[in-house]
């Protein structure tokens, strides 16, 4: 980030994420920035509140000219068990600061603290971008992102994957499995039915169907899913976003027949080919708890681990939330969720995933 220069006057504002104008002014800006998420967009940030309630804000900062020269959005995540913080940006695996200077991220962050006092959130949380120099705790080692660029046809895509997982591949594409993909009712129902299930399994609480819901919608062509089936019944699917060239599967698993048939495997390796044929040049296989299953199975498709930096900030005496669900104080709750019958998890899941953010 360049020096801040000294005759710069910077005015922050809150967006009003209700007036399609402001939205599209920064949106266009978001879009042109080289380190923008599909997280920093008004589309994510509408589509959570609808979805969870959680209100949702942007914080730009503008120059005397009027032009804007750095944001930050973020959602006031409300919880009884977690307790409140205000996260950048909520329900996602990136956000942070777009600044061009470190003298703008640092009004930015200020800001931004502001605004959690404001509306009773004792935490803040900034999930990448640019990284303040005052008054905020630095997580470092926690988490890493894998990215790289797809090959130039399907056959260049599976020879780039490592043998050992290539061999998987093929093992998927040698069963008879078809991909569909798209957008509408149908692929939504697939879905949901199937990520409710996989995390379930996981232990984990899903997210309100509402949301997949919301940013299918919000996002439009660069949003979808894709689903694969055997004999006609869908076993692994995926919802992902499309960023500045970039595919990210976001929201995917399989259900408990997927593994034998390699249906994940499968999975992934269709959407690189989908990615490309839409346009896309790289694949952003998201954010991982560094030495989890999912940091070893990314490592294993050939990606290699970029590490994140979060920033923190709590209020005075209180403790930073925790909502990681490898966290050990939640290790006989995983426990017991994993055996929760799926109707009920889906009942109970999203009233206490909205509290997660």
């Amino acid at each position: 980030m360049n020096a801040p220069m000294v005759n710069e006057r910077i005015i922050v504002r809150q967006a009003d994420l209700s007036d399609q104008s402001d939205r599209g002014q920064i949106d266009n800006w978001v879009l042109a920035h080289p380190q923008s998420t599909p997280f920093h967009r008004p589309q994510w940030l509408r589509a959570v509140e609808a979805a969870t309630g959680n209100r949702a804000f942007m914080l730009v900062a503008e120059n005397d000219a009027g032009q804007i020269v750095g944001l930050v959005p973020c959602h006031a995540v409300k919880s009884p068990l977690f307790g409140n913080a205000l996260v950048s940006s909520g329900f996602a695996v990136g956000g942070g600061i777009l600044a061009g200077t470190q003298g703008i991220a640092d009004r930015l962050a200020d800001s931004l603290w502001s605004l959690a006092s404001e509306h009773r959130c004792t935490t803040a949380e900034l999930r990448g971008g640019a990284i303040p120099l005052h008054g905020w705790t630095l997580q470092a080692e926690a988490h890493a992102n894998f990215e790289r660029a797809l090959a130039v046809d399907d056959d260049a895509e599976l020879l780039a994957i490592p043998r050992k997982q290539r061999a998987e591949v093929r093992k998927g594409l040698d069963g008879g499995l078809t991909i569909e993909t798209g957008s509408g009712s149908r692929d939504a129902d697939w879905h949901y039915r199937i990520y409710s299930e996989s995390v379930r399994n996981l232990g984990t609480p899903v997210f309100p169907r509402a949301l997949m819901a919301q940013t299918l919608s919000a996002f439009g062509d660069d949003a979808d899913i894709l689903t694969v089936l055997s004999n006609g019944a869908p076993v692994a699917s995926v919802l992902s976003l499309y960023h500045k060239g970039a595919v990210m599967p976001y929201w995917g698993g399989g259900i408990w027949a997927a593994r034998a048939l390699r249906a994940n495997d499968v999975m992934y390796y269709a959407l690189m080919n989908h990615a490309r044929r839409k346009g896309c040049t790289r694949f952003d296989f998201g954010r991982s708890k560094v030495e989890s299953g999912a940091y070893f199975f990314k490592k294993n498709w050939g990606f290699q681990p970029e590490p994140l930096t979060y920033s923190t900030r709590t209020a005075d005496g209180v403790a930073p939330r925790d909502v990681n669900p490898t966290s050990g104080k939640y290790s006989a709750f995983v426990s017991i969720w994993q055996k929760m019958p799926l109707p009920l998890a889906n009942l109970v899941g999203p009233w206490i995933s909205r509290g997660l953010g």
